[in-house]
């Protein structure tokens, strides 16, 4: 058993080649062993070379839709009216706690996955760097009256 490090692409197709030689392999042998080795470092060189990120709350509850034959219609039970899921589903507004926990227990959707940034574009009011006064006055107003 000669195992190094996984540092390129061409050591990665060589250790899968190797797995997947050694798959069966009994545990406690040295072919075991190695398997185990193997598939350590296969885990760490592809969660650092190839990650996947998380989806989009909007894009996994289209995909759950795609996969159960559901319509908007069918949200509207576990998110509010048909312009309350129009909202929701052209990321115009937010999904609430409530309807976080309707969709994961109805649709089986990870609230990990529901309660992360959706990918949307900022409007006049969210503009990143934007300073309000505690008043409520854009700077612009508080100088003028």
């Amino acid at each position: 058993m000669q195992i190094r490090p996984i540092r390129t692409e061409a050591d990665h197709d060589s250790a899968v080649a190797r797995i997947a030689e050694l798959m069966g392999a009994k545990s406690g042998t040295a072919e075991g062993e190695e398997l185990d080795v193997l598939a350590t470092l296969d885990d760490a060189y592809e969660a650092k070379h190839h990650a996947i990120d998380a989806p989009d709350p909007i894009a996994a509850i289209q995909f759950r839709m795609e996969q159960q034959g559901l319509t908007r219609k069918n949200l509207e039970p576990l998110i509010g009216s048909r312009a309350r899921v129009s909202e929701i589903m052209t990321r115009r507004r937010s999904l609430t706690l409530a309807m976080i926990r309707r969709v994961r227990n109805e649709l089986g959707i990870s609230a990990d996955v529901l309660i992360s940034n959706p990918k949307k574009k900022h409007n006049k009011r969210e503009r990143p760097g934007r300073i309000e006064r505690a008043s409520g006055k854009s700077k612009r107003q508080a100088a003028t009256g």
